[in-house]
């Protein structure tokens, strides 16, 4: 099958290094923070956050985003400084790290230039610049690849009855300004993200996963981020904890319609998604025994 991840470009420059994107990467999920709606508090310890680090490239992650601010609906918002102050340790993880990429998922611009001064090499940003009118001229100023989320509204108040004409045309105009503006900057390597679960409703999740390939038209490459949503949990009538098949059957159709980045916190099942991914393109990859 024949998707926008053919026609875009096949590498995303981190820290120097050329990554290829011809086969999709897992990018394993560290959240640094008490409240996150899955795994919240479990890696705000050092040690802790080294230990799940550890396993996730074990498993086979290539990248790991770590944030320290909590998107999840309804999230209390934080200063400034205690984001700053949860990400104290980060340059001793990317520092034990140096063969892993990592990025930073942050809103704010100065959270981000920190997350690169210390070893990240992505900014992964929810809000597209929304939040902060300074994060586009830092993401140029940084050379770096930058991940362009679609929401609508903030964190404490996108879930109150998101409406859309039509979620996926707006959609498209939303990122083609994003890109121009990026563009227009000098930025280069550009990730686009359709915010499942940001500011929309659970139809209009599954409209934008079934119309994704619409929004090829930018021949850019994309991340989904499907792991453990309530999109899952609400169709299922479960909760997070056994929303683990649900994910990795939405990651299957993320690969179909051609997602770059699988971004995840189960490394391991996801891996083997790839895999199998890859096998139904004739591209037989053999997952080595642990």
């Amino acid at each position: 099958m024949k998707t926008n991840s053919d026609k875009s470009s096949r590498t995303i420059n981190c820290s120097g290094k050329l990554v290829p994107l011809s086969t999709p990467h897992v990018m394993g999920i560290l959240n640094l923070t008490p409240d996150s709606f899955y795994d919240g508090g479990k890696y705000t310890q050092g040690k802790n956050a080294f230990f799940q680090t550890e396993k996730m490239v074990k498993e086979g992650a290539t990248f790991i985003d770590v944030g320290a601010y909590s998107s999840r609906p309804g999230a209390k918002h934080i200063s400034l400084e205690e984001e700053l102050a949860r990400l104290s340790g980060l340059s001793e993880l990317t520092k034990r790290f140096p063969e892993t990429h990592f990025s930073i998922d942050t809103f704010r611009s100065e959270v981000a230039r920190y997350g690169i001064e210390n070893g990240t090499c992505i900014i992964n940003d929810i809000s597209g610049g929304e939040l902060d009118s300074e994060m586009f001229e830092t993401v140029a100023q940084l050379k770096v690849p930058y991940i362009c989320m679609h929401m609508k509204g903030q964190p404490q108040t996108m879930q109150q009855n998101p409406t859309y004409t039509d979620v996926v045309s707006e959609m498209l105009l939303y990122f083609s300004e994003k890109v121009n503006k990026l563009r227009l900057l000098g930025v280069s390597d550009i990730i686009l993200d359709p915010g499942f679960g940001f500011g929309k409703s659970l139809e209009d999740n599954y409209e934008v996963l079934r119309r994704w390939p619409e929004i090829g038209v930018l021949e850019l490459p994309w991340l989904a981020g499907v792991s453990r949503k309530s999109m899952i949990n609400k169709v299922l009538n479960i909760k997070s904890l056994g929303s683990l098949n649900g994910t990795t059957a939405l990651n299957m159709i993320c690969l179909i319609n051609g997602a770059n980045f699988l971004r995840v916190h189960d490394v391991k099942e996801a891996v083997e998604t790839v895999s199998l991914f890859r096998a139904y393109q004739g591209e037989f990859s053999i997952i080595a025994n642990a």
